[in-house]
């Protein structure tokens, strides 16, 4: 075992050194195993005369430091034990020593990184000592260092290096669910890094000449190496594992208040654990995901437990070994990773659970009994007793939710069941006799489910005696055989020979019956038996955008098969494609699903045709079908690397011709319906529901193989396409009794002349030679080719957003909207991980098909946090005050939510708005009420002339606030001159601004005396002007309150200049006003008129009696006074009288450098004092 580094001697006469190099010696203890002769006599003797504590261990291993010094590192009781430590040392330790120049930095990181892996091997022993007090000691560490709050969960913590150019920094590293971040304190320097997982683009575990064993982590501007891990295979599994969620929050917002919500559930759940708890859950969370894929179960069936048995096969008469997987309603077995046999047994079918009398066949084994008859013995099991009682109580629950939602197995036969009518016809050999007129199509609320488009429109293959019927015929007796010997429905047996008749073809009256079990669609059906009864209902009489596009689509799904000539099954469709955008709104319609639903209702019932749909999206092919197809991308990256394994000739030639993306997208979106003939498609559609993806991958291989030679020679990829189209069009399926439909593309294409044709069983058989392509394979690289495409859809987000933004403000250039972009995506990624109760409703409101300007937005504490770093003005008592009213003013829809584009049309307008735009802009945030609750909208299928209307109102809106501004009471007019005064502290020329702004506030406070005296309309009231003031422009205000902003302007200038030394006096006044309320944090609240008077009795309590006896009085008087007002223009005139104010709101603001600022402050606050400059260029 690894020991705590301590001098010892050399110990030459005690110990005899078996193994060295140059920095470390593996030595054996005299007189033990071989070693005999006197010194070993002696020595064993010794050792006998100790103690047992004092004895040493036979084996150990020293660091020989330098001349005469050596520590001991590490102990063992074996020769095979010690060997294990020197193996790690000579493959992740040996060859990156000789990099140290001085021997003292070279024992001192040898003994730092032995003391790590002693601190981690503690760490991981979760039952022993104070395991649980070291893991918050290391929590609180984590906050303390990298400025994390409470809510960013530490899920671990290893020791381990990180390579900064040639020279490893040993340290900790941190893994927290978003980010990963290292510390290092060694030789006097400190290393910090941070990584967000969401940042990532890459993660290998490789190993290099250079670098030992260990991760390589790639983001968008940098690589870093971490190695010497205890456990690497450990440590990459869980960041792996971590960057993949992180990757899938980025995707879907749901998966973050889920991954919210399962935190929140992991951390009641483990209060009471030793402090790993989040690590185990995060575990079991993926290792169900893996299992509900596995056996294609729904997502709510959690993994309890498993234990490793045999499965008797009777009909064979031999046991297969497997492992046993029970939950909450399934129990399933598996023969080994992607191979066959395996069983998916549900306990509502389950009759009788009971321990089997012992035998020599049947070893401490379990029966299980279903409703079929059918019996399933589980033998070998260690734990038998402890599984039955678990079996027992689970089937019991399951019993009683089966009475409460009766099983479809057991309903009587009705319209919707034309799944068991299609069962019917097989075991009678007869068909359905629905015709057309029993299914007239009515407008009406009730719902009539519409039976399998197979039995109304393809009848004729069934009625004339042929080659072809006595095959399909043929196929169904052998499938009869198969259900005698290993059982029919839900709970039949997985076996080779099933395999092999789903390759020679489903026989068409099985293939709804089959597409169901094989899907697991079955489940789905009996779990929920009138939910697409209620989705009907309340989807009727609605209209919405999904809705349109389902309508557009509608006769472009298989137009050439009559089924889809007809109004029944164009509404049958339609019936089906809603159902399911208001099943899942966060999907709603997505092109290519239509064509998809079209094939599954030839052979399915509409609700049954519903089920498959949903398996399809959310199992079989998740995030296919969405607005950026991210899972069809990430399966294209997948088949590519595929491709250049298994045919790396025509992969190069291939990507020569950057065609295979574009090609191959539409084989996986429409699994090979759009390019193949129907009845041939179908043939691959039954071994997609039986083999999953991986029949798709290894079909699209077996084209690419077959026709590898032609491809070669192709010179463009036009040519390549064709060749490609023209063989597929060919592809037919010989044995089909259903009547031939032509393939548009195949008509529109067709040139006269013969093509050789290829049959599609031949072509599936072909595809066999791929089949070391497998799910678990698929999916590893999945994950891999996740992290690439999300973060390449990011980059495509942010080219499009700043594309699209550019075009309409040119106040910044592309770099600098690219980093503005940046800053307030770090801030939306803070605002998904720590937002608060009230801002996580809003996030559960967001909508990922929205526009690309509309994927980020921001609640208010993180919209408030960004803008103070951005924020033009400088910061005071006023800076929270005016980035609130901020918020309000770019929260134009009263969601709570601010996006991007909403950001830059503020920010346009305060950095490179002309002195107008400024002035403006400054007194319309004034004009906004405070703390408006957030309006927080349900995502629904919401009428699309509702958003129009919208739409084009928030546009009239928009414009028409450019233009009229309201006009200003008195408490606004007063929290706007306390932000002008705190706008000039850190100016040079602050005297002369506070002089010039109290010159404009009195003049302003006249104005709006002279307006509200006229508003009296007392025609005899005689106006006494204030001392020097004139009474022609006292006149001309009392007379134009809504002047111009140029006589406004020439008005405030006169004013300003008769007023002469009087305006000075008065000026000091007002300036003593609002200086005094300065030093306190202002009021961000709209003073109403009866707190007035608080107001001014407030406002100078800390200055002198004499100093704020004239100040009150003349706040009184004028605060009290009611219809006060000035207007916009108003306020500009008087500001422009004033030359330093003009100069100061006129000056240009160093955009780079705010944002510069901005990206510091981000990294200080995370990091502590950097060197901002030298970290970027690092």
């Amino acid at each position: 075992m690894w020991i705590k580094p301590e001098e010892v001697a050399p110990g030459t006469a005690l110990w005899v050194t078996e193994d060295n190099n140059e920095f470390f010696r593996l030595q054996r203890r005299r007189g033990h195993g071989e070693g005999k002769g006197l010194a070993g006599l002696l020595v064993g003797t010794l050792d006998a005369m100790l103690d047992s504590g004092a004895k040493a261990s036979p084996y150990r291993i020293v660091h020989e430091a330098g001349m005469q010094s050596y520590w001991a590192i590490a102990t063992g009781g074996t020769r095979e034990e010690i060997v294990v430590h020197w193996t790690w040392l000579e493959q992740n330790l040996l060859h990156t020593l000789s990099i140290f120049e001085s021997s003292d930095d070279l024992t001192e990181f040898i003994t730092g990184k032995i003391k790590g892996i002693i601190a981690e091997e503690q760490h991981g022993m979760k039952g022993e000592g104070n395991s649980g007090e070291r893991f918050r000691e290391a929590t609180m560490r984590f906050c303390h260092l990298f400025a994390m709050p409470e809510a960013e969960r530490l899920v671990t913590f290893v020791s381990c290096s990180y390579w900064k150019g040639r020279v490893p920094r040993h340290g900790w590293l941190y893994l927290s669910l978003n980010h990963a971040c290292f510390y290092s304190f060694l030789l006097g320097k400190e290393v910090k890094l941070i990584l967000p997982w969401v940042e990532v683009r890459c993660l290998e575990k490789k190993a290099t000449v250079l670098f030992p064993e260990g991760v390589e982590v790639s983001t968008r501007d940098s690589v870093y190496h971490f190695s010497m891990f205890l456990n690497v295979g450990d440590s990459y599994g869980l960041m792996e594992l971590l960057a993949d969620r992180a990757a899938r929050q980025l995707l879907d917002t749901d998966s973050i208040m889920e991954l919210k919500k399962f935190c929140e559930d992991s951390t009641s759940s483990s209060a009471s654990h030793d402090g790993f708890g989040l690590k185990g859950d995060l575990e079991a969370m993926e290792r169900n995901y893996r299992y509900q894929l596995r056996f294609s179960l729904p997502r709510c069936e959690n993994m309890q437990m498993e234990a490793e048995c045999s499965l008797w096969l009777a009909v064979e008469k031999n046991h297969v070994q497997g492992q046993l997987y029970t939950s909450q309603s399934y129990l399933c077995f598996a023969a080994s990773e992607d191979s066959l046999p395996s069983l998916v047994i549900p306990l509502r079918e389950v009759v009788m659970i009971e321990a089997a009398t012992n035998s020599n066949v049947l070893p401490n084994a379990l029966a299980v009994i279903t409703r079929g008859h059918l019996a399933f013995f589980f033998a070998f099991l260690r734990d038998r007793d402890r599984l039955q009682q678990h079996l027992i109580q689970a089937h019991m629950t399951a019993f009683v939710e089966a009475n409460a939602v009766k099983s479809p197995l057991q309903l009587p036969q009705g319209p919707g069941s034309a799944t068991r009518d299609v069962i019917k016809s097989v075991d009678g050999c007869d068909l359905d006799t629905t015709k057309m007129s029993d299914l007239a199509v009515t407008d009406g609320p009730v719902y009539k489910s519409t039976p399998a488009l197979l039995n109304i429109f393809c009848r004729q293959g069934f009625e004339e005696p042929n080659s072809k019927l006595a095959k399909e015929v043929a196929k169904e007796e052998m499938w009869k055989i198969h259900f005698v010997k290993y059982g029919r429905g839900p709970c039949v047996y997985r076996i080779d020979s099933m395999r092999k008749l789903v390759q020679l073809g489903i026989p068409v009256r099985l293939r709804g019956e089959l597409w169901l079990l094989f899907s697991g669609a079955t489940h789905d059906l009996a779990n929920h038996p009138h939910h697409y009864e209620e989705l009907l209902e309340h989807s009727q009489g609605l209209a919405s955008l999904v809705m349109e596009e389902i309508e557009r689509d509608l006769h472009r799904s298989l137009p050439e098969h009559p089924a889809f000539q007809s109004e029944l099954g164009i509404a049958a469709l339609r019936r089906v494609l809603t159902a399911y955008a208001f099943h899942n709104p966060r999907i709603g319609y997505c092109q290519a699903m239509n064509i998809v639903t079209s094939a599954l209702l030839i052979f399915a019932d509409e609700e049954g045709a519903f089920w498959l749909l949903v398996s399809l999206c959310e199992r079989l092919l998740p995030d296919y079908y969405s607005n950026r197809v991210v899972g069809a991308l990430i399966d294209q990256g997948v088949f590519e690397e595929l491709l250049r394994e298994h045919l790396p000739t025509l992969h190069c030639r291939l990507m020569d011709l950057g065609f295979i993306a574009t090609t191959s997208l539409s084989w996986f979106l429409t699994l090979f319906l759009s390019v193949l003939p129907f009845e041939s498609a179908t043939a691959v559609l039954d071994c997609f529901f039986f083999d999953g993806v991986a029949a798709i991958f290894r079909l699209a291989l077996a084209v690419l193989h077959a026709n590898a030679s032609h491809l070669l020679m192709c010179h463009d990829d036009g040519e390549a396409m064709q060749l490609l189209s023209r063989y597929l069009d060919n592809v037919i399926n010989k044995d089909s009794i259903l009547p031939s439909v032509p393939h548009l593309h195949a008509i529109l294409s067709a040139d006269g002349k013969n093509q050789p044709t290829v049959d599609v069983y031949e072509l599936i058989r072909a595809a066999e030679q791929f089949s070391s392509v497998t799910f678990a394979i698929i999916e590893r690289m999945r994950r891999k080719k996740r992290l690439e495409v999300v973060q390449s859809l990011e980059d495509a987000t942010k080219r499009n957003v700043v594309r699209t933004i550019s075009a309409d403000h040119t106040h910044f250039s592309t770099s600098e909207l690219e980093d503005l972009f940046h800053l307030f995506k770090v801030e939306y990624l803070h605002n998904t991980y720590w937002s608060s109760e009230q801002e996580k409703n809003s996030l559960c409101s967001h909508n990922p098909n929205l526009s690309y300007t509309m994927q980020y937005r921001l609640g208010r504490t993180h919209f408030q946090r960004l803008f103070q770093r951005l924020s033009p003005w400088p910061d005071g008592p006023h800076a929270a005050c005016l980035t609130d009213r901020t918020f309000q003013i770019a929260n134009r829809d009263g969601s709570g939510l601010v996006s991007f584009r909403d950001l830059i049309d503020v920010l346009g307008i305060l950095y490179r708005g002309d002195l107008t735009e400024r002035l403006r802009m400054i007194y319309k945030l004034h004009l906004v009420p405070m703390n408006i609750k957030a309006k927080v909208e349900t995502e629904t299928c919401l009428d699309y002339r509702a958003i129009l209307k919208k739409w084009e109102q928030e546009k009239l809106d928009k414009e028409r606030e450019l233009k009229d501004l309201p006009k200003m009471n008195q408490a606004q007019f007063i929290q706007l001159c306390k932000t002008l005064y705190n706008l000039f502290g850190q100016e040079q020329n602050e005297q002369e601004l506070y002089r010039a702004i109290a010159v404009v506030a009195n003049l302003l406070l006249r104005i709006g005396e002279a307006g509200q005296r006229s508003l009296r309309g007392n025609p005899s009231f005689l106006w006494t002007p204030r001392e020097g003031a004139s009474l022609d422009v006292a006149h001309s205000f009392s007379n134009e309150s809504n002047s111009t902003e140029g006589s406004c302007f020439q008005q405030a200038k006169a004013c300003g200049a008769e007023s002469g030394q009087a305006s000075s006096n008065n000026a000091s006044t007002t300036f003593l006003l609002f200086s005094s309320s300065a030093a306190q944090p202002p009021d961000c609240g709209i003073l109403s008129d009866g707190a007035a008077e608080v107001e001014a009795a407030n406002v100078d309590k800390s200055r002198s009696p004499s100093e704020s006896g004239s100040a009150q009085q003349m706040t009184i008087r004028t605060l009290n006074q009611d219809g006060w007002t000035i207007t916009c223009e108003q306020f500009l005139a008087s500001l422009l009288t004033e030359p330093t104010l003009v100069t100061f709101f006129e000056q240009p603001i160093d955009v780079a450098a705010k944002i510069c600022n901005a990206q510091a402050s981000v990294l200080t606050h995370r990091l502590g004092p950097v060197d901002f400059c030298n970290l970027i260029n690092h």
